[in-house]
């Protein structure tokens, strides 16, 4: 028991070791300093199992928190440009949005009084399921050079998902907010909130309320985790959210955001999309170059429209990384130099419904 006792010991000197280094606010330190002496006195009395997990592991987030850190932005209009245009084929309006976006950042960073109170309008992607909303969140904090924190909200069942559990309950941990910066490293990433719409319906009221939290400047700066149970500033993070349809999402929700919607991709939109952007990264995956998979022209129609209509990309993309296996095991099984898909074959590589 001495041994064990000892050991606790020395793991609380590298605990209070951590935090004489570390750069955190005045007041929580003091509160990280009492809980220390408070787990002190429990080893003295011989009663510090329970104690020394629930501290240290607080002890252990609340390091990993980056209170200060920060990545500066890249606001270059014409690498942003470049950017978005090597990503996302066609959706001008969108685009366009993104680049009056980062144009207005870069106004505001060179005027002195604006650089000092961050602002970034929260922009709300409205679209069909595989229309690109989640990639436009990536290219923007690729653009900017900023890390990119993505919290799905798709069957989320209790808003303490987001904001975490207190840590007086053994196993909580901090909510997907807290960890996500963690996680980043700074505290002024791009925040995707991905699908707002799809959290449970049981719980959508209390999720809704954390994310007015979460989107007004008024109260972000002091968000506050059940978990730390003390303010962490996001003020200085980027949000962008996305969802299928506006029904669930809460008016006091919408009205801090700015609603994008986002078009259905045309046939020969998608055509494009798959010959430039999808195919090159399916073939090189798969071992293949260009010359050794080729679809005729007048095959393309039925790759993009197997059954009717879909207005965004993701079947499409199932549909070409199907075809690109099946040449791949042609080619190894019977040795043949290229698969060449035309209408009389098509049947073999594309599904069948």
């Amino acid at each position: 028991m001495t041994d064990y006792k000892e050991i606790l010991e020395k793991e609380i000197d590298e605990l209070k070791s951590k935090v004489s280094v570390s750069t955190l606010p005045e007041e929580m330190r003091r509160k990280v300093d009492k809980d220390i002496v408070s787990l002190e006195r429990s080893i003295a009395l011989g009663s510090y199992d329970e104690k020394y997990e629930k501290v240290s592991k607080y002890i252990y987030w609340v390091l990993k928190i980056p209170w200060e850190a920060e990545t500066k932005d890249t606001l270059d209009i014409v690498r942003t440009k470049e950017i978005f245009e090597k990503h996302h084929y066609g959706m001008l309006d969108v685009k366009n949005r993104f680049l009056e976006y980062v144009s207005v950042l870069k106004l505001r960073s060179q005027n002195e009084e604006m650089a000092k109170d961050f602002r970034a309008p929260i922009l709300l992607l409205v679209g069909l399921v595989g229309t690109g909303k989640t990639t436009f969140a990536t290219s923007l904090s690729e653009a900017l050079g900023r890390e990119l924190v993505r919290i799905p909200f798709g069957g989320m069942g209790s808003a303490e998902e987001l904001r975490g559990n207190s840590r007086l309950i053994l196993g909580s941990e901090p909510g997907r907010v807290i960890k996500g910066i963690c996680e980043a490293g700074v505290r002024n990433p791009v925040i995707l909130l991905d699908e707002i719409d799809r959290g449970s319906t049981e719980a959508n009221k209390d999720i809704m309320g954390v994310l007015v939290e979460l989107l007004d400047p008024k109260q972000n700066h002091a968000f506050r985790d059940n978990f730390i149970d003390y303010p962490v500033d996001l003020s200085h993070a980027i949000f962008l959210a996305t969802a299928n349809n506006t029904t669930a999402i809460a008016t006091a929700v919408l009205d801090r955001m700015e609603k994008i919607s986002m078009p259905s991709y045309t046939d020969h939109e998608k055509i494009v999309i798959a010959q430039k952007y999808i195919l090159p990264g399916l073939l090189k995956d798969a071992g293949l170059t260009p010359q050794q998979f080729i679809i005729e022209d007048d095959v393309w129609g039925v790759v993009t429209r197997p059954l009717g209509f879909d207005a965004g990309i993701r079947t499409l993309g199932r549909t070409l990384e199907g075809a690109v296996r099946k040449a791949a095991r042609i080619i190894v099984e019977k040795g043949y130099p290229e698969i060449i898909i035309t209408l009389e074959n098509k049947n073999i590589f594309l599904p069948q419904y």
